[in-house]
């Protein structure tokens, strides 16, 4: 069974935001909704097996893209830091390693947030 126009929208808007909520406010008549009811309804349209099925469908493509892309450019990156080293230039195949890791996701950087205050009495707080 096929999808009514405002499912595809919605499939589309929320593979561009990557935000069921606001898939289904630039899908649906949402003006006069609770943020809560749009919600609830874009994660029904989200629960919904046919919805599941096009979004699977429209993201196939673009995954098999992108996955040839990151190997060929994983590939190239480990090509050009073995070359490196073969020539004794340790910053190129630095590079190349953090450009592999940053492809990877593995450069990502922790901060703690965290504020610890300590009275020490000084303040009169």
């Amino acid at each position: 069974m096929a999808l009514t126009p405002k499912q595809e929208n919605f499939c589309l808007a929320y593979l561009e935001t990557g935000n069921a909520s606001e898939a289904y406010r630039r899908s649906y008549d949402a003006e006069n909704m609770t943020p809560e009811s749009v919600n609830r309804k874009a994660k029904e349209l989200i629960d919904n097996g046919k919805i599941a099925a096009r979004l699977s469908e429209l993201r196939a493509p673009v995954i098999a893209k992108a996955q040839l892309t990151v190997e060929d450019l994983l590939a190239e990156l480990e090509e050009a830091r073995k070359l490196a080293i073969d020539t004794e230039t340790p910053a190129p195949a630095v590079s190349a390693t953090m450009g592999k890791a940053k492809l990877l996701g593995l450069d990502k950087q922790v901060v703690d947030h965290n504020i610890r205050v300590v009275d020490d009495g000084s303040h009169g707080w």
